[in-house]
């Protein structure tokens, strides 16, 4: 067992339980925000060992969410992969200013996301 901690940050709970689904069959563990503030607050208490961070959440945005943690000493290490369903020209970039490591359109296929997931946990 890994032990490994992935935070998903995302306020559709029918994306979330599919990426329950998708995860349940690995060894991490899943902890789960449905709001940018949640999710910053979660990843500094938590410290997961990744992130995957929607774009459009409530009261914080996913990229502002994102500036927070990767600007953040504490969390500045954990890569963020963000997801958007706005897959407009131009996001991936504003997306990588923001300081994520990964970028992830939807829809995207489960096993799309579980290669992403195992490019920074290999061993998941």
């Amino acid at each position: 067992m890994s032990g490994r901690t992935i935070l998903y940050v995302e306020d559709n709970e029918y994306n979330r339980k599919i990426v329950r689904q998708l995860l349940k069959r690995s060894s991490c563990r899943l902890i789960e925000a449905g709001d940018g503030e949640t999710g910053v607050a979660l990843a500094q208490q938590d410290l997961p060992d990744l992130i995957l961070m929607d774009v459009q959440l409530p009261k914080m945005s996913g990229l502002d969410a994102t500036r927070r943690l990767t600007t953040d000493a504490l969390t500045r290490h954990i890569p963020i992969i963000v997801i958007t369903s706005y897959a407009l020209s131009g996001d991936r970039e504003k997306a990588m200013q923001a300081g994520a490591s990964s970028y992830l359109a939807k829809p995207y296929s489960p096993s799309e996301l579980l290669a992403m997931v195992k490019q920074f946990l290999p061993d998941l």
